[in-house]
């Protein structure tokens, strides 16, 4: 059967990859392993109590007054008005176990100055010119994302600084705007959710996401991220998009250098203009195509890149109210310390310490049934320790063993008891992702943010990547890298790329 475009994965890129192509007009299949959309965009039932897999907020979301990049394209999809989504009213809560810190933070651009003024005295005018520059940032990167070709004479006159800090990283930049040494450990607080320390964490990229979170309130599901992918999956289908679930794609048809389709379970082969892939180039490369029809730059590529974060997280069902347990934040960073090269290198360790905590009930207060709560903690490692040490005998105790610690640690930062409230529990490791995702050794960040592979080299170079015609990646794998806005603006991306390569081979 031929269609014009096969999309592999119904996680948030592919999704939004189908969709938009589907509403171009193209004929267009979107296949996935599992019995429902999503990949980790989801959500399960334990007892009483319905878990979000991995969604613990959504940047650059906004408002209807203050539209963010996210919403923005969830209406231009026709999906928005069909999602309901329950706004933020903080940025972070961050706690330090070693010396007792705790700050939080308001969400608003000038909310947030004013907070950071308090904790830290005459930070503002340096606080002031980063969000000024944040704002110049923004401008230069959809000026990027609009031209397919760079003037780059036109980029340096309209954005100066931008192409002055670009090549930077996180902490030489705070350095030449002298912002305080405890404003900028502050500032690096939500750093691990890309998963680089300030050192080799690209400027543009830190700085647009915690930009765009403080400005454009983020935002939840009142039907955890599962509500999401079902819209985008129903929207796709009433535009008449296909889909096959339990449909593992096991080869991508390539000869001549063009992806020509794909073949499922082994024997079903479907024909194709376009295949975008919501999987690895690890695996898309690896196992997908056979190595005879692989360009050898796209095989040095995966070997150049190093994975990002692997992941523990413990999903709680507890038998008490927030207000029982005292919990009163939604989010809670917690660190040994507010340096993020030494808990960069705490983390290569099974036992980091480090953790993030989400109490669902502080956004949603009916996300679980009166007089209980659900509480969320994660713990990442940045290195393959998970596998050199698990085995098919001590895997029960070993995750066990991490979750026992990650509650303990919760525990003491925060000073609250909350395992003589625990009625479910869960808990998943890498290899709980790997089985889910089919993701290279369970890894949820996609690539490693440093160096080359920070967003602004990968941004400037994707067209250099595209190694076989008519073969595409949406997912945190691709330019954006990952994270929940990031894959659903990835998988836009990926389909523009394709439709552009459509009228192409068209004329």
């Amino acid at each position: 059967m031929n269609y014009d475009a096969i999309v592999i994965g119904a996680g948030n890129g592919g999704l939004i990859s189908a969709l938009r192509l589907q509403k171009m007009g193209k004929k267009v299949l979107l296949l996935d392993a599992f019995n429902m959309p999503g990949g980790v965009a989801t959500s399960f039932v334990r007892g009483r109590f319905e878990f979000e897999v991995s969604l613990h907020e959504l940047c650059q979301y906004g408002t209807k007054e203050n539209k963010g990049t996210v919403k923005k394209l969830f209406e231009q999809l026709g999906v928005d008005d069909k999602i309901e989504m329950v706004p933020l009213n903080e940025t972070f809560h961050v706690l330090t176990l070693d010396d007792k810190l705790e700050y939080t933070f308001p969400i608003g651009i000038n909310e947030f100055t004013t907070k950071m003024e308090e904790y830290v005295p005459k930070c503002r005018e340096s606080i002031e010119k980063l969000f000024k520059l944040c704002e110049e940032c923004e401008e230069a990167l959809k000026y990027l994302e609009e031209h397919k070709e760079i003037d780059e004479k036109e980029l340096k006159e309209k954005y100066p600084n931008f192409l002055v800090v670009s090549s930077y990283s996180v902490d030489k930049v705070f350095k030449a705007l002298k912002i305080p040494k405890k404003a900028q450990e502050i500032l690096a607080s939500y750093w691990v959710y890309l998963g680089s320390p300030m050192s080799e964490l690209s400027f543009v990229h830190y700085m647009m996401m915690v930009y765009s979170y403080i400005k454009n309130q983020p935002a939840i599901p009142r039907g955890r991220s599962h509500e999401i992918s079902l819209v985008l999956l129903e929207e796709f289908e009433k535009l008449g998009g296909n889909y096959k679930f339990l449909s593992p794609v096991t080869e991508i048809i390539v000869s001549d250098n063009k992806a020509k389709g794909v073949v499922v379970n082994n024997e079903q082969k479907y024909y194709a203009k376009v295949v975008i892939s919501n999987i690895s180039p690890n695996v898309t490369y690896g196992k997908l195509i056979k190595q005879s029809e692989l360009p050898k730059r796209a095989k040095q590529l995966v070997n150049a890149r190093t994975l990002g974060a692997r992941g523990v997280c413990v999903y709680l069902g507890l038998n008490k109210s927030v207000e029982e347990l005292g919990l009163k934040n939604y989010s809670y960073f917690i660190y040994h310390t507010l340096n993020s090269d030494k808990e960069f290198e705490r983390m290569k360790h099974l036992k980091g310490d480090n953790l993030v905590g989400v109490v669902l009930n502080n956004a949603l207060n009916d996300a679980s049934s009166k007089g209980t709560t659900i509480l969320y903690l994660t713990s990442l490692m940045f290195s393959d320790v998970f596998d050199e040490v698990v085995t098919k005998e001590n895997y029960f105790d070993l995750k066990n063993a991490l979750a026992e610690n990650m509650i303990e640690i919760f525990e003491q930062a925060t000073g609250k008891n909350i395992r003589d409230a625990i009625e479910e529990i869960e808990i998943a490791t890498p290899l709980t992702f790997a089985h889910y995702t089919n993701h290279p050794d369970g890894v949820i960040y996609g690539y490693m943010a440093k160096k080359l592979d920070n967003l602004l080299p990968r941004m400037m170079n994707m067209q250099n990547e595209d190694y076989i015609k008519g073969l595409f990646f949406a997912g945190g794998f691709g330019p954006r890298l990952s994270g929940y806005s990031s894959t659903y603006l990835s998988g836009d991306m990926a389909a523009k790329k394709a439709l552009n390569y459509l009228k192409e081979e068209e004329k």
